[in-house]
């Protein structure tokens, strides 16, 4: 449900909004939505005892100077006491200026560090694939293999040694 208000927002801000002020927008809905990842900030949002107004003034605190459109923007969520909805409307802003800028970021899992040479060739690769700009991100974590991830695309490729090894015992023992 989170989702489709949010992007009944987005897609308001989107029509209302050049280029430039969709940018900027969504580095002050980003900067915000990075606050929720605290506690003592989620209790403000939802807290009872405050006004809608005051949750507004609140978040518009975390950005100083701004655009009306962004503070209207705000007072708009605050007042609908949809507040919480922000770490949705900036996710999805995201994905809405991905696809307009046809640019994706992914993420590139393995259990050994992956070089910039390879990243690039990769970029490469599946930027050629996909007809995108696509950027990848290296993460090195407990993964048996490799996995590439892009989430706004919906693609994840993986290589798995377990499964490669499990195949190749398989075929050998067939072979037998």
């Amino acid at each position: 449900m989170k989702g489709i208000i949010g992007k009944k927002y987005v897609n308001a801000l989107i029509k209302s909004c050049s280029d430039t002020e969709i940018n900027s927008i969504e580095k002050s809905i980003n900067k915000i939505s990075n606050a929720f990842s605290s506690s003592k900030f989620n209790n403000i949002i939802l807290s009872p005892n405050l006004t809608h107004e005051k949750k507004g003034e609140f978040v518009l605190s975390l950005l100083g100077k701004n655009s009306g459109k962004i503070i209207n923007f705000i007072k708009l969520l605050a007042l609908n006491n949809r507040l919480y909805l922000i770490p949705t409307i900036s996710k999805e802003l995201k994905y809405q200026i991905s696809l307009k800028n046809n640019s994706y970021k992914g993420e590139i899992t393995s259990n050994f560090k992956i070089t910039d040479a390879q990243i690039i060739k990769l970029e490469k690769n599946f930027s050629k694939k996909f007809s995108a700009d696509i950027k990848l991100n290296s993460i090195v974590g407990d993964y048996p293999g490799v996995k590439i991830q892009l989430d706004d695309l919906g693609v994840e490729v993986s290589f798995s040694l377990d499964r490669l090894k499990t195949q190749l015992t398989d075929h050998i023992l067939k072979a037998i």
